[in-house]
Formats: structure tokens, C-alpha cells, sequence
């Protein structure tokens, strides 16, 4: 039993002795079977990339594809529309050029002055007694005005009329004496001296107490009183003004290249903001015969009549002179006239022949060369014919070439001055 006992225990010793070889082996291959799924993964990881990347560039290429063809589909779309499509032709008002001889005037600023008109005052001292005239009124050359305190003056004039008196009967008896040789030459003499100093003396005092009753020294307006009664004046006092309304002078300027045009006799006419609707004529009746040194222009007064005394001296005034006429140039209405920084031009109305035969109306641009503007046509100095169409109402809607219809309406009236605000 003991022999066959040892067999059992070699193998259960053999066992033991092989069994952490294996548990090492069994751990490495359990190691290795941990560690497989953390290096393949790396293993796997470029083909992953590549496939990535092949996907986005089909779907940027589709996209690039996409938008070009969208583009060029778009592009030919739209040629096609313009190459088949005919816009409807547009509606303009068109009037002719025409040659005409427009007035030649000249028009310069300037102001209204009274032909007449002062301050009325009195040459002496005294006192007021009496205002004899209303304020606004219309007065005739000597009609008094104000009379100041001439009482002492008055009682000098008595005086000298007593003195006169007894030097003229004193001058009577020399005279009869000397005739019949009784008396001297020189008696006289002296009673005469006497006689003319005391008439002298009358005429003095008669034209103190002539001026201490002023009066209007013309036909006119007077203005507003200056002057109450009981107040003393000195000599220059200011009483009332007078101004004579029947005729006014129109005081202007103009430059020196245009002194050369103007003469005495030309008409002038003459507007003011107070009556924008009514228009005053005149003639030139001085020119200044000297040039301003400092501006370069000449003072020109024309005289005009006042119907109605309803101008008023120191308006504001716009003058235009009336110049002869120059020769006759073409025009068109002012509104035709496209002014731009790159030039002027207007559009000139062509006829087209269709390719059906009928015949089209079209728009084309034409530079011109413009001048002066006067009553709502402008000047075209080259460019236009005279009647060639041009459009006058319309011109925003349309580019050179476009088609156009010419509208059955009557052109817009030409305001006869710009409006006001």
C-alpha cells in the first residue's frame, strides 16, 4: 500500500508543480486577449480617415456642381429672357424745337428812391403854438404846417412900419425943400438912409415870422408828426417828413461788361415782393458816367411812375432792362435739358424701321451745347435742329435706345415765376 501510495503523491506533487506555468501561460493569453481590442482599433484607423474624406469631397463636388449648374442655368435663362423679351415702350410728352427770337434783357437788383422827399424842419427857434396838419396826410406845396410864437416879432414889425412911416414923411419935406432951394442935399440924404434902414428892419422881421411858420416846400405825403404844441424847437428840429409819391427813382447796378448796352431812354421794368403780380415800367434817366473802382460796376437810375402812390421809397426792387433784340436761335422747353456734372443733353425722338416694316419711336441721348433761359425755353447754341422732337416730360424713365410712346397730353404750363414756399 505504501508502494502504491507514492504514485499518487508524485502526480499530485507533479500537479502542483506544473500548475503555475500554466496559470503564467493562461495569464499571458488572458493579457493578450485584453490588449487585442486596444491595438486593432489602431490598426483600423487609416481606412476610417481615407473613407471620411472620400465622402466630404463627393459631397463638396456635388454642392460646387450644384451651385455652377444652378448658375449657368440661371445666366442662360435670363439671356434668353432679355433675347426673347421686348419691354413696353414709354409713355414721354415731346414738344419741337423751335427758332425764335427771345427777348434780350438784363436783370439786376436795386432799391426805390423818393424823387423828392425831406425831413421838414424849422430854421429858427420858439415855441410851438399850433400843429396845423394831420399825420399821413396829403399836403400842396405852402400849406402851413406848424406855426411857433412870433408875437414879439410881430410887435418889431410895428415898429419898423412906424419908423418907416416917419422916415418916409421926414424924406417927403427934405425933398420938397431941397426942391425949392431951402434946404440941403444932404438932409436928404439922411431922411433917406432913415427911410430904407427902417424898411430894412421890416423886411428882416416879415421873414423871421415867415419862418416861424413852416410850410411844405412841395406837393407830397407827409408822415408821422414829430412835434406837440407847447414844445419848444431848435433850429434843425425834426417836425414831419414829406415825400412825394407820384414818381420814383429805381437805383440799380449792373456790371461793367454790361455798361456798354444800357442808354438813357431804354424801358426798364421794375417788380417789388410786395405786389409779385404787377410790373412797372420806366426809362433810364442817368447813368453813372464813373466806373466803382472797388466792385467793378456802374449805378444806373431809371425814373418810374407810382399809379396809386402804392410804392414806397427803400423797397427792394428787381429791374430788368429791356435791350434790342438779338438774332433768332433755337430753343426748347427748359424741362427737355438734362443737366449733369458730365454735360447737357436732351433726348431727341427717332424712328426705327421693325423687321415687320412698321416703324417704332425711339429715345436716343444727344449732347448739346446750352446758353441763356428765358420764359421757360433754354438755348441751344449746338446739338438740336430746329424741329427735331425731344422729350420734354419723362426723361427719368429712360436710357438711350429705349422704346417710347408720345403721350397725348398737353405739356405742364410754364409758371410765370418760381413758386414760393
Amino acid at each position: 500500500m505504501r508502494r502504491s501510495g507514492k504514485p499518487c503523491a508524485q502526480k499530485k506533487v507533479h500537479d502542483m508543480t506544473i500548475s503555475p506555468l500554466d496559470d503564467e501561460a493562461e495569464r499571458k493569453a488572458r493579457h493578450e486577449a485584453r490588449a487585442e481590442p486596444v491595438t486593432s482599433p489602431a490598426r483600423r484607423k487609416p481606412v476610417r480617415t481615407t473613407r471620411w474624406f472620400i465622402i466630404v469631397g463627393l459631397l463638396l463636388a456635388i454642392l460646387v456642381g450644384g451651385i455652377w449648374g444652378f448658375n449657368a442655368f440661371r445666366s442662360h435663362m435670363i439671356a434668353q429672357f432679355f433675347a426673347t423679351h421686348k419691354p413696353p415702350p414709354v409713355t414721354v410728352a415731346v414738344a419741337e424745337a423751335k427758332q425764335e427770337v427771345l427777348p434780350n434783357l438784363l436783370t439786376a437788383v436795386g432799391e426805390l428812391a423818393a424823387v423828392h422827399q425831406v425831413n421838414v424842419t424849422t430854421d429858427v427857434n420858439g415855441r410851438v403854438t399850433q400843429v396845423l396838419f394831420e399825420a399821413g396826410s396829403s399836403v400842396k406845396k405852402g400849406d402851413p404846417l406848424v406855426q411857433l410864437f412870433d408875437e414879439p416879432d410881430r410887435a418889431d414889425l410895428a415898429s419898423f412900419k412906424a419908423q418907416a412911416l416917419a422916415a418916409q414923411l421926414a424924406l417927403d419935406r427934405a425933398k420938397q425943400l431941397a426942391a425949392r432951394q431951402f434946404g440941403p442935399q444932404a438932409t436928404v440924404d439922411q431922411a433917406q438912409a432913415t427911410y430904407d434902414q427902417a424898411s430894412a428892419g421890416i423886411a428882416k422881421t416879415e421873414a423871421i415870422i415867415s419862418q416861424k411858420l413852416v410850410r411844405a416846400p412841395f406837393d407830397g405825403v407827409l408822415g408821422v408828426r414829430h412835434v406837440e404844441v407847447g414844445q419848444f424847437l431848435t433850429a434843425g428840429s425834426q417836425i414831419v417828413t414829406l415825400t412825394d409819391l407820384s414818381k420814383l427813382f429805381a437805383n440799380f447796378t449792373v456790371t461793367e461788361k454790361d455798361s456798354g448796352t444800357l442808354k438813357v431812354g431804354q424801358t426798364v421794368r421794375v417788380t417789388v415782393d410786395a405786389y409779385p403780380d404787377r410790373v412797372f415800367e420806366g426809362k433810364i434817366t442817368t447813368i453813372e458816367p464813373q466806373i466803382s473802382t472797388d466792385t467793378r460796376s456802374i449805378r444806373v437810375q431809371a425814373t418810374i411812375d407810382n399809379p396809386g402812390q402804392i410804392l414806397k421809397p427803400g423797397m427792394f426792387a428787381t429791374t430788368t432792362v429791356v435791350l434790342p433784340d438779338k438774332p433768332a436761335v433755337v430753343t426748347v422747353p427748359e424741362t427737355a435739358v438734362d443737366y449733369t456734372l458730365y454735360g447737357d443733353s436732351v433726348y431727341l425722338i427717332k424712328e426705327k424701321k421693325e423687321e415687320d416694316g412698321s416703324t417704332a419711336l425711339t429715345a436716343e441721348r444727344s449732347f448739346v451745347e446750352t446758353g441763356e433761359r428765358a420764359g421757360g425755353r433754354a438755348v441751344i447754341r449746338r446739338g438740336v435742329e430746329p424741329g427735331q422732337r425731344v422729350v420734354a416730360v419723362g426723361q427719368l424713365k429712360l436710357q438711350s435706345g429705349a422704346a417710347v410712346a408720345i403721350s397725348t397730353d398737353p405739356l405742364p404750363p410754364i409758371p410765370a415765376k418760381p413758386p414760393r414756399n
